[in-house]
């Protein structure tokens, strides 16, 4: 059964939901743009009987703390500090990561600080190769090297209903996506000042591109064990950007699946099979290693 819980993360409240039972290996799951936690609510049944899942919403995102952005700097730094903290508060000496979108750089940050606290990753259309940057990206780097105020305002259709309807709806099957994930996604990024907080994070984008060779160096030097599972319709991170994690790691393991962006719409049954496979054989059944700060 799911829980729901609010911890206080220097002075931030993260909510989050925890299912399984706590002495089985921990799975942390990170959401992407423009969800939250909920975007899981198909996919923790499929772990919870196996191990320890913890699904937080990051500030700014679904039911945690919106602080205002002179309180808090809407970084990918930032909000991966805040990640970092909440892993220690609850205690967390040693997880298995799931990153999607967003969820990736975040994911990574955490794996470079704390290398040997992370025993697997498995990636769900989470990018840190260039070529695994779709068309659009190349919008966004003109727009990184060029801020102006006009440019970041082009970005508010991001969080436009319909837009966010795309993102879950582009690639996959006529009628296989239900209508609730991206209606609830679209509540949230209409809340009073979330354009602005989402905003400076489209911005900050930047630095997770500036960072992929350090987080492939984590990748080549840890040889941590990886499942790739990518909706292969996927507009923004292309398969590409699956496939190129063998450059860094040989043995890790891809599969492409016919969805879109938000695969565990779709498939989330058949994602849930894979990595319980997958970790139990990466070492999911194994005592937990002490972590290291």
């Amino acid at each position: 059964m799911v829980s729901y819980h609010t911890l206080d993360v220097d002075g931030v409240g993260v909510f989050y939901r925890e299912a399984g039972d706590p002495l089985s290996p921990t799975v942390l799951l990170l959401h992407g743009f423009p969800s939250a936690s909920h975007m899981f609510r198909d996919l923790i049944p499929e772990l919870e009987g196996r191990y320890h899942v913890i699904a937080p919403d990051y500030p700014g995102f679904g039911q945690s703390s919106c602080p205002d952005r002179s309180e808090f700097d809407y970084t990918f730094d930032h909000v991966a500090e805040t990640v970092g903290g909440f892993v220690d508060a609850l205690g967390l000496a040693s997880f298995a990561l799931y990153v999607f979108d967003y969820g990736a750089p975040i994911g990574l940050r955490l794996a470079v600080a704390r290398p040997d606290a992370v025993w697997a990753i498995v990636s769900q259309n989470g990018n840190c190769y260039r070529e695994g940057l779709g068309e659009k990206w190349a919008a966004r780097a003109a727009y990184w090297a060029h801020p102006t105020s006009e440019a970041r305002d082009s970005y508010r259709s991001a969080f436009a209903p319909e837009t966010i309807r795309h993102q879950y709806m582009d690639g996959t099957e006529p009628g296989r996506v239900g209508p609730d994930g991206y209606t609830l996604d679209a509540f949230y990024m209409a809340r009073p000042g979330n354009d602005e907080r989402q905003l400076d994070l489209i911005y900050d984008y930047r630095t997770n591109v500036e960072r992929y060779t350090e987080f492939q160096a984590y990748l080549r030097e840890s040889q941590v064990p990886l499942l790739a599972v990518w909706g292969r319709n996927d507009v923004s991170f292309v398969p590409a950007g699956a496939e190129a994690f063998r450059r860094d790691l040989p043995q890790a393991e891809v599969h492409l699946l016919d969805t879109g962006h938000f695969a565990l719409e779709t498939h989330a049954p058949e994602i849930g099979a894979l990595m319980r496979d997958f970790l139990a054989r990466a070492g999911g059944q194994a005592e937990r290693r002490p972590l290291v700060n």
